[in-house]
């Protein structure tokens, strides 16, 4: 680094916010401020994610080489346990987002994969040391916080069914929202992971007790499908836009391919600053398109990466139009360096269980339908499921002007969304809008948005934004511009913070 480096987060919450700026003053980089910051959710948002999570990280370093992605999403377990599939679970119908049955219980606990990708990203691309990036988490986990509003809004409707059944998790939960949630054994959790690294998750005591304890309780995860993890960096899924180079999540996550496919079918779209009638009916269609695509074809694919690829090349030919809140985080951070870092996790709709004397509240993701279209534990044990996750960053080639600390790198962005389906969505309007449509990114993700909901079936319906709302996605920006200035922002539908700090001298 030479002189200093300033570095944009943007957060789902102060806290965690707070946390990638103090990482910053410690000597950290654009990655670890992202890492921070989302250990920090592990904490704070419950119901949303925790180190029983899964999570995917792409970023764009200002060397020249192509943008890199991080699958360190959840996979099927069961290596010891196949005796077990189709057990340990219970459906639980309850009214959050206007109806949605959600599968609980041990069984429904995915080989979690976030803080092997952490690691592996620190590995890569860090510059402050592990510890420091679970401090903030730590202070966090044994001061006390509120929850935050999605986290609110989501244990509304099922503090009770789900989150009250484990005599811990009620334990925890119990009070007003507004008291304080102090949650000692998961700070000492965080502090095992910062002191003995990430495979201290996985092949350490941390990773062990918590498999025990879940094949106690009738699961499948077993002590070996975590020995068996590993995180997989791939090139990242790359799109042209207007002067814009982007990468996003590849397969076998359908997001990335997602919000590739719409870019490419928009064109130039939006123009001059807006969304007119005309872009708006084409918007309709490349989203009628895609997802009925996605569902018909890639969700049900038994080679995923193989018939996406095959899309997008159809795409690539000019065909593709074809007739016919997610439990998420997001953290987005750029630093003058030249470096983007886009992050996004989940721990599924959470199967309500805290995993015994660690503070960790354990993953449902094999209990989330909509991701499992083969069934409950269809999946061979080490194969990873579906994702929506598409966490992106963008470079636009510089002019050769001097900028601060850095020389022709040019823009960089970093973007993405929690929404479930609503992610690709989401994230291709506002990245249409920010490079085609000419607003700043803050007007772009301001903008009303559209999804076409059940895309191509007989109970299609195109959802047109009325006034802002957590189902429309919550997109968390950070851009560095040419003359070496930073900015981040967040979306009005959902809590968020930025902040900018600086390291150096």
């Amino acid at each position: 680094m030479t002189g200093r480096r300033r570095v944009a987060i943007g957060a789902p919450t102060d806290a965690a916010a707070d946390a990638g700026a103090a990482v910053v003053r410690s000597g950290g980089n654009a990655v670890d401020a992202a890492l921070a910051a989302a250990a920090v959710t592990m904490v704070n948002e419950i119901g949303i994610v925790s180190p029983s999570a899964g999570a995917f990280i792409t970023v764009q370093t200002a060397d020249g080489a192509p943008p890199m992605s991080i699958d360190g999403w959840v996979d099927m377990p069961g290596r010891s346990h196949r005796h077990r599939f189709g057990t340990g679970t219970t459906d639980v119908d309850t009214e959050y987002g206007g109806g949605l049955q959600i599968t609980v219980g041990p069984g429904s606990v995915a080989t979690h994969g976030a803080v092997a990708a952490f690691g592996e990203a620190h590995r890569r691309w860090g510059a402050a040391a592990w510890e420091a990036l679970f401090e903030p988490a730590i202070d966090v986990a044994t001061d006390g916080f509120s929850l935050g509003s999605a986290s609110r809004f989501y244990l509304g409707y099922v503090r009770d069914v789900i989150y009250g059944v484990d005599d811990a998790s009620r334990r925890l939960l119990s009070g007003p929202d507004d008291t304080p949630i102090r949650i000692p054994e998961l700070a000492d959790s965080l502090r095992r992971i910062g002191t003995r690294g990430p495979d201290e998750m996985y092949t350490g005591d941390l990773g062990i007790a918590v498999a025990d304890d879940i094949v106690a309780r009738g699961g499948l995860l077993g002590v070996d499908d975590l020995a068996a993890y590993r995180p997989v960096v791939r090139p990242s899924l790359t799109v042209s836009s207007g002067d814009w180079t982007l990468g996003t999540n590849p397969p076998p996550s359908v997001g990335g391919v997602g919000v590739a496919a719409m870019l490419a079918l928009l064109g130039d779209r939006p123009r001059d600053g807006r969304w007119d009638v005309a872009d708006v009916d084409r918007l309709v269609d490349v989203q009628r398109s895609v997802l009925g695509y996605r569902r018909d074809m890639l969700e049900p694919a038994g080679d995923l990466h193989r018939a996406a690829t095959d899309y997008l090349a159809l795409l690539a030919g000019g065909g593709g139009l074809f007739p016919g809140s997610g439990s998420t985080v997001q953290v987005s951070t750029v630093d003058t360096d030249g470096t983007a870092c886009s992050l996004t996790m989940s721990s599924g709709y959470g199967s309500g269980l805290i995993a015994r004397d660690t503070g960790i509240w354990l993953n449902n993701c094999l209990g989330e339908q909509e991701l499992n279209p083969h069934g409950l534990h269809g999946l061979v044990p080490g194969r990873r499921l579906l994702s929506n996750m598409a966490p992106t960053v963008g470079r636009k080639a510089g002019d050769g002007r001097v900028g601060g600390p850095r020389r022709d790198i040019g823009a960089m962005l970093a973007i993405g969304s929690p929404g479930a389906d609503r992610i690709a969505t989401a994230l291709a309007q506002v990245i249409a809008g920010f490079v085609n449509g000419g607003m700043t990114v803050q007007a772009a993700i301001d903008h009303p948005r559209l999804h076409v909901h059940h895309a191509g079936r007989a109970d299609e319906q195109v959802m047109r934004e009325a006034y802002p709302t957590m189902y429309y996605g919550g997109v968390i920006a950070a851009l560095l511009h040419p003359d070496a200035t930073v900015e981040a922002a967040t979306d009005p539908r959902r809590d968020g913070a930025t902040r900018i700090d600086v390291v150096g001298g």
